[in-house]
């Protein structure tokens, strides 16, 4: 396996089996031909076409939009269509998060294919012999990805909360990080990718962060998401990514990234060029 392994399976699906969900002539998703058919029981609200999906009779109105998605979700729960609501809102969007043209459970982004944003942040100490990074273990009880690897703080980030209070939110529950500490994190760009997912298409976006913590900072889960943390060697966490399949799979990306940005990766790898371009595909 390589690190450029890790960039292709976080895009891997064929667009030939999807198609493009438009509302006032933007794409607001991409959705799994096969499903498509579960929308013709709304025909007053969408016109379905080989070609794509026109959600034709959506409301004028936010919330009034909203409102229907949210009877049609229901509906994917009770079929079996959907396993079950996450009950955080993400915004349906042809582009960014602030313009959102109504807002949808989070478990149902993937059905329609709807763009989802994210955090994803990379804790690390400098010591006397090189960069170690924070990793945490996600619970046993984890709907996905149970057991594996993941970065120190993650999570989706839901309408209605700016990037720099969900991160803190994200920081305290899941690594028991004090506010004055989280807001010393760095932005330090976004990470793109777009996969097929049983659940439908994923085309997602994490904003990224480093944060430099002090050598005594031991992370405490605080929400029963984490397991354990443990902090390693770079060239520890590198060759886990690299070698083996444990860790989550976008957290993959975060890592390949810091590890870019940091010189561990250098421009002597031979794939250098294809991880750059590979870590922030252009969206559908």
């Amino acid at each position: 396996m390589s690190f450029l392994d890790k960039i292709r399976a976080c895009n891997a699906w064929n667009p030939a089996d999807f198609v493009p969900l438009w509302l006032d002539g933007a794409r607001v998703g991409w959705m799994r031909r096969s499903a498509c058919d579960l929308l013709r029981r709304w025909p007053e609200q969408f016109q379905v076409e080989p070609e794509g999906v026109t959600w034709s009779g959506a409301p004028p109105t936010f919330d009034a939009r909203t409102a229907v998605l949210d009877t049609l979700c229901a509906q994917l729960i009770a079929d079996g269509v959907v396993s079950h609501l996450h009950s955080e809102r993400y915004p349906l969007t042809a582009s960014s998060r602030e313009q959102a043209v109504c807002l949808l459970d989070r478990a149902c982004a993937p059905f329609f294919g709807a763009r989802a944003f994210g955090q994803h942040l990379n804790g690390y100490v400098r010591t006397a012999h090189g960069i170690e990074m924070w990793i945490g273990r996600r619970a046993a009880d984890r709907r996905h990805y149970p057991l594996h690897l993941d970065n120190l703080v993650a999570g989706g980030l839901p309408h209605g909360l700016s990037l720099i209070d969900n991160l803190r939110k994200e920081c305290a529950e899941e690594a028991g990080i004090p506010r004055a500490l989280a807001d010393q994190a760095v932005a330090v760009g976004a990470i793109t990718y777009c996969r097929e997912a049983a659940a439908g298409l994923k085309p997602d976006v994490m904003y990224c962060y480093d944060l430099e913590l002090p050598a005594a900072f031991v992370p405490v889960c605080t929400d029963g998401e984490v397991e354990s943390f443990q902090r390693l060697p770079l060239a520890e966490v590198a060759a886990l990514v690299r070698e083996t399949d444990d860790f989550k799979l976008n957290c993959n990306l975060t890592i390949i990234d810091f590890l870019i940005r940091h010189g561990f990766i250098t421009p002597d790898e031979p794939d250098y060029l294809e991880l750059l371009a590979g870590l922030r595909i252009p969206l559908p």
